[in-house]
């Protein structure tokens, strides 16, 4: 049996990278000066149709959610967002539309934490005017510098 050169080499290379340790992966908050919003916020006639069915007859469906069923404006406050990527993609979040894209863009990283939920490991990013946005992987992350305030928040996930 003859193996041609391109085999051969193919063959080696896959051997080194399966034998090859795994890489830690060193994130840190992104700035949110960079980020785009990636879909539109709701109108308003969108948002009049999905609160009647979110707080209407079908409700109990959701879980009875009494504050933001009060009224129209809670829901609006709570629902009018829209979906944010930092500029690599790598986070995202639902921003409010209630603030300008502005203000979203000058809010600073506050801090950094992670939480594991099954095989799905969250590595969040609070900002100020209460603004999150959140990287998912099944990699385990372990957060190395909390605070933002100090420097730049980092954590590594493998």
């Amino acid at each position: 049996m003859k193996t041609s050169t391109a085999s051969l080499l193919a063959l080696l290379l896959g051997a080194m990278l399966a034998s090859a340790p795994a890489r830690a992966d060193s994130l840190a908050c992104p700035d949110l000066s960079a980020a785009t919003q990636v879909a539109a916020c709701p109108t308003d006639e969108e948002l009049r149709y999905t609160f009647m069915g979110f707080c209407g007859d079908n409700a109990r469906l959701y879980g009875r959610d009494i504050l933001t069923c009060a009224s129209f404006e809670n829901y609006r406050e709570v629902k009018n967002t829209a979906l944010w990527e930092s500029a690599d993609g790598r986070f995202g979040g639902y921003l409010s539309c209630n603030v300008e894209p502005e203000t979203i863009r000058a809010s600073k990283a506050k801090r950094m934490h992670v939480e594991r939920s099954g095989k799905v490991t969250r590595l969040m990013c609070d900002y100020d005017n209460d603004h999150r946005l959140v990287h998912r992987t099944k990699a385990a992350c372990k957060v190395e510098v909390e605070d933002c305030a100090s420097g730049e928040c980092r954590a590594n996930c493998e």
